[in-house]
């Protein structure tokens, strides 16, 4: 009963920055945590970055920590993810998901999910 739209996906170059934006509707008073997952084709979907919706701690995979930077806007119901100094390697289909839970890396607890937006980073 929650609905999640993903926007801001596009085309950048090495180094460039690129901002993905979540609005989430419905039942979003059962959103513990919202989440950014990436998935290349053929390869197996990955955790990007985490925020407790409510208490505002943040999680960031390894391969991004440093670039990325996921935020909120309580006003909105709106999660973003700032993507900074991006690589080639960050070419995927983002999903934005939203969980009741606040196991933050698991996929399988999310139970709510965008319909993806493709990022593509050209060298």
């Amino acid at each position: 009963q929650v609905q999640l739209v993903e926007s801001g996906g596009g085309l950048v170059q090495a180094g460039g920055s690129l901002r993905l934006s979540c609005a989430a509707s419905g039942r979003t008073f059962s959103i513990a945590t919202m989440a950014w997952f990436r998935q290349v084709p053929g390869q197996e979907r990955e955790f990007v970055a985490a925020s407790s919706w409510r208490y505002g701690p943040t999680y960031y995979a390894d391969s991004v920590k440093g670039r990325f930077n996921i935020s909120r806007d309580n006003a909105t119901i709106t999660a973003y993810l700032q993507m900074n100094g991006m690589k080639p390697e960050d070419t995927a289909v983002s999903y934005c998901a939203a969980s009741s839970k606040t196991d933050f890396y698991a996929m399988n607890r999310y139970e709510y999910w965008g319909q993806g937006t493709q990022v593509t980073v050209s060298s």
